[in-house]
């Protein structure tokens, strides 16, 4: 059987999450607290006991997901599964990160820093309430594209995340995207909202950001992952230490091209996925690309379990 493990983005945030699995397991606890101690602040107090404003915020939420990720990987390999488990690995938008920590491509204080600096720099590349974000529901990405350069109108507005058949996102200046959902309502679309996002992610507004990404991760270490990565922006398996580089920098202001990614593992024959960390939206998308795949969500020591018991068939 060929299995993935994917990792979550953005949006997947909940107080709480991970402190069963740190509970349980010292090996996570210790994720947690090797996050703490990277970052200079107790970042598992606020994703435990915090307020969700203040976990929501990208500066936080980035590293915080990616640490509940990387507890549900220590708790799994504590139960005798490696990631090489997986054929793959694949994440979300920030969840590559995640994933490539899994493989060992970044080290986890690392990955910590970067995503810091990545969920900074990206709140920082546009001033507040100048950039929006919006999913649309029920149109595909050809269309979705043809109402973003209709509504553009000399603005950056784009299709930014290709999550399923039935959901892209558009992200660039208020105004345009917001135009954008009132032409792509007119053009079918069976809904259009604006999301509670605090930057235009994905787009070429990015660009101050992924510039910032380009110089921290020419200083970083980088090893080549023991499982492939399917890149959000190339949407196909990569091994290369080099090319994933540069593709972390392109994916700053790059679509996510999840729906073609999925396709493209399903393609090469994986039957099976595995969502570590927080919550289950990659699930739902996995199911609404190929409802040939199976999907199992690790998030809890209870889901932790059925993972193993689904992995060791």
């Amino acid at each position: 059987m060929t299995r993935a493990f994917i990792f979550p983005g953005q949006g997947a945030q909940t107080i709480g999450m991970g402190r069963a699995l740190a509970e349980a397991y010292p090996a996570a606890k210790a994720v947690f607290s090797e996050v703490d101690e990277a970052l200079g602040e107790n970042l598992s107090a606020l994703i435990w006991d915090g307020e969700i404003e203040t976990l929501t915020l990208t500066r936080n939420a980035q590293p915080a997901l990616m640490a509940t990720s990387m507890a549900a990987m220590a708790a799994l390999k504590a139960e005798g599964v490696e990631v090489t488990a997986a054929s793959y690995v694949a994440g979300h938008s920030l969840g590559e990160y995640s994933a490539l920590c899994a493989a060992g491509t970044f080290s986890l204080a690392d990955t910590a820093r970067l995503l810091r600096l990545r969920g900074e720099a990206m709140q920082a590349a546009v001033p507040a309430g100048e950039g929006a974000m919006a999913a649309i529901l029920g149109l595909d990405l050809d269309t979705v594209q043809e109402v973003a350069s209709a509504a553009a109108q000399g603005d950056v507005c784009e299709a930014a995340n290709d999550n399923d058949p039935a959901q892209v996102v558009i992200s660039g200046a208020k105004a345009a995207v917001e135009r954008a959902c009132d032409i792509a309502k007119e053009k079918g679309a069976k809904r259009a909202l604006l999301l509670p996002v605090s930057a235009p992610f994905h787009c070429a507004l990015m660009q101050p950001a992924a510039d910032a990404m380009a110089q921290a991760l020419s200083e970083v270490d980088m090893e080549a992952p023991v499982v492939p990565l399917v890149g959000n922006v190339s949407a196909r398996a990569e091994s290369s230490a080099m090319v994933i580089r540069n593709n972390l920098v392109d994916q700053v202001t790059g679509r996510v091209r999840w729906r073609e990614s999925v396709a493209w593992m399903a393609a090469e024959g994986v039957t099976e996925v595995f969502e570590i960390g927080a919550g289950k939206a990659l699930s739902g998308m996995v199911k609404r690309i190929d409802r040939g795949i199976a999907t199992h969500t690790v998030g809890t020591p209870e889901e932790v379990a059925k993972a193993v018991a689904a992995l060791n068939q």
